[in-house]
């Protein structure tokens, strides 16, 4: 019995979830959402969202959470998928940009909140900028030898392209973010071509 209340329970909060992400929307920001809607469109009485979040805020957390979660898994699934052949950049740009159009309501509340009112959620969207960024440098190190601390300036240099880039891909046609997939393509290949020049000139003793 408890078993099933359980199952219930995490049902009703995935329910809520996903009822606020089909709330946002470039005119609607999370600020904008109700508690009353958002818990009218999950199917229970709003006395009832207490049960599974304290306030709003902590639900909007809860989507930031989740949402650079499944973006990191994705993003470590390509990387595994490299091992087979192919190529990193495209692979990875590729993959961020999918999950971008198959999950904007989610890249848009990263976006919004990262500069929004909110103390809690700035620093929440911030911490997932970080693990995402911490992942990279991690790979550079492991797989491609560059020193922590080139690693670390590549890893910003291209996370603050793509997540620009996946800004733009939000109100894009299909054919924009095509195009702009392989402009992105390209500006991480540079930057990553930079990243071997200076790797090399400090090997060299010349930087």
């Amino acid at each position: 019995m408890a078993g099933i209340r359980a199952q219930q329970k995490e049902k009703t909060r995935r329910a809520l979830i996903q009822a606020a992400m089909n709330q946002l929307s470039a005119e609607h920001g999370y600020a904008s959402l109700s508690l009353r809607e958002v818990a009218r469109e999950a199917g229970i009485a709003p006395t009832s969202f207490y049960r599974h979040f304290q306030n709003m805020e902590e639900l909007g957390l809860t989507l930031v959470d989740e949402g650079g979660l499944a973006l990191r898994q994705l993003l470590r699934q390509s990387r595994q998928q490299i091992a087979k052949g192919g190529s990193i950049i495209r692979a990875s740009v590729t993959t961020f940009m999918e999950f971008v159009a198959n999950n904007t309501a989610i890249f848009r509340l990263l976006l919004q909140e990262k500069s929004g009112n909110s103390r809690e959620f700035r620093l929440a969207v911030q911490r997932e900028v970080e693990h995402f960024t911490a992942e990279l440098v991690d790979y550079l190190v492991a797989e491609q030898q560059f020193d922590r601390q080139l690693a670390e300036l590549h890893a910003d240099a291209i996370v603050r392209v793509v997540f620009s880039a996946g800004a733009d891909a939000l109100d894009a046609s299909a054919a924009e973010r095509q195009q702009l997939l392989e402009v992105t393509i390209a500006q991480v290949r540079i930057i990553a071509r930079g990243a071997e020049a200076t790797r090399a000139l400090a090997k060299s003793g010349l930087s």
